[in-house]
């Protein structure tokens, strides 16, 4: 029992359990989304089109519901979080996690309208939803690491995410077509997401420890008040700059990948579970590279450099995925985006280096939300350029997600032209 009890202070568990779950979870939904749109038009022969209009209006629908309902619970849940109960923003999403991926399950099972996933997006958000989940790992992360090393700590959580996605799409796609529950497809996928957000919620409530702030003592609360106050226009500025970068890349990346779903469906790939399985396992291969860029790149550049290499990768690629008429073609594009991964936990940690440690919950979710309120724009506008370009550049999306790409370079650039001045200055301060 002693020897387990170090194992009791890592949140790495339920970052890899909760992400094979959501894995199940995606290729699951995707796929009945898609058999349900299809049957919906029974009396009539559905055009592809119609059926594309169907699926897009499902995700938009269900992304903003999932986006918008945790702006409320995921900020109190983040100050409660702040107070040192540092469990709190993980176990109150896992539940709602656990909740929604039994609907789902239900839906197969009994037949149920597709329709019935809305209610389940909705419990999702008003538990936190992933707002809370991913801003309540990070500041686990971030409490327990220093300054020094915490973009690497935050970049290798991320790489545990998403070796955990690779896997489970791998398998998602395989496991979809087991008929083992009354023949229901899928049944078998989302039974195993279900179990292991279980386990994930049980493991946080009565196993998991949290370890005390590295940055909780009084000292050095008061050396980061006094740091912020001698510098707090710096800090303030360089905090909405950071703020605006990773919006636009987060509009960019969200909106490109929301239409990516619907955009495999459609002829020339029309991809069945096997290949949407596969197609998703490549978009996690991106956490591995994108780790090993911090980890090679960090040796010879700031993180700033850092995070525009990975915008420019994301861009380069997404560019090319506007030109897809074949899946190798689509594997190519993913390829040019391997390091796409790197700037948001770089930007993470470079938030997180601007406040006090007991803010870490609260600047952490607040980046989030603001992904919500983006959301809420992104989401319709991608979706209704992709249908009114549907007929003559399905692709046009793409191009327009690497448009906004470029334009989130340029408040990082600011950043990092503003922190070398201020390396600068401090040094000829301190000669």
């Amino acid at each position: 029992m002693l020897r387990l009890t170090p194992f009791r202070h890592y949140v790495e568990p339920v970052v890899i359990c909760a992400q094979l779950g959501s894995s199940f979870y995606d290729t699951g939904l995707q796929m009945v989304v898609k058999e349900r749109c299809a049957n919906a038009s029974i009396n009539h022969t559905a055009t592809e089109e119609e059926q594309q209009n169907a699926i897009s209006n499902f995700y938009m629908t269900y992304t903003i519901l999932s986006n918008v309902l945790p702006f409320v619970p995921a900020y109190f849940l983040a100050r409660y979080g702040d107070k040192g109960y540092r469990m709190v923003p993980l176990a109150v999403p896992l539940m709602g996690y656990l909740i929604s991926r039994t609907l789902l399950l239900l839906v197969i099972m009994l037949e149920l309208q597709i329709e019935v996933m809305f209610a389940g997006a909705m419990v999702y958000g008003l538990c936190g939803g992933f707002s809370s989940y991913w801003a309540g790992v990070m500041a686990l992360v971030s409490v327990s690491s220093s300054e020094g090393h915490r973009s690497l700590h935050l970049s290798r959580i991320e790489l545990m995410y998403g070796l955990a996605g690779f896997v489970g799409s791998i398998a998602s796609g395989h496991l979809f077509q087991l008929y083992v529950l009354e023949r229901k497809q899928g049944a078998v996928l989302v039974g195993l997401s279900v179990l292991l957000y279980l386990l994930c919620f049980l493991y946080v409530v009565f196993v998991f420890k949290t370890n005390p702030d590295r940055n909780s003592s009084s000292s050095l609360d008061q050396q980061d008040e006094i740091g912020i106050l001698n510098h707090r226009y710096r800090d303030i500025i360089n905090i909405a700059l950071l703020f605006a970068s990773a919006i636009l890349y987060d509009i960019a990346v969200g909106g490109g990948m929301e239409i990516l779903m619907s955009f495999v469906m459609k002829e020339p790939l029309n991809w069945n579970a096997i290949y949407v399985g596969y197609g998703n396992a490549a978009g996690f291969i991106i956490f591995f590279t994108s780790f090993i860029g911090v980890w090679v790149f960090s040796k010879c550049a700031s993180d700033t450099t850092l995070i525009i290499i990975g915008m420019l990768s994301f861009a380069a690629g997404i560019y090319f995925m506007a030109f897809v008429t074949a899946t190798y073609m689509f594997y190519l594009a993913r390829a040019l985006t391997l390091f796409a991964l790197i700037p948001m936990p770089i930007i993470r940690s470079l938030l997180s280096k601007q406040v006090q440690g007991s803010s870490y919950g609260k600047i952490l979710t607040m980046l989030q939300l603001s992904f919500v309120l983006a959301s809420l724009a992104y989401s319709p506008i991608f979706t209704k350029i992709y249908q009114a370009t549907l007929e003559w550049f399905p692709g046009f999306t793409f191009l327009f997600s690497s448009l906004i790409t470029v334009l989130a370079i340029i408040p990082i650039s600011i950043v990092g032209c503003r922190t070398a001045k201020q390396e600068g200055y401090e040094r000829i301060q301190g000669n």
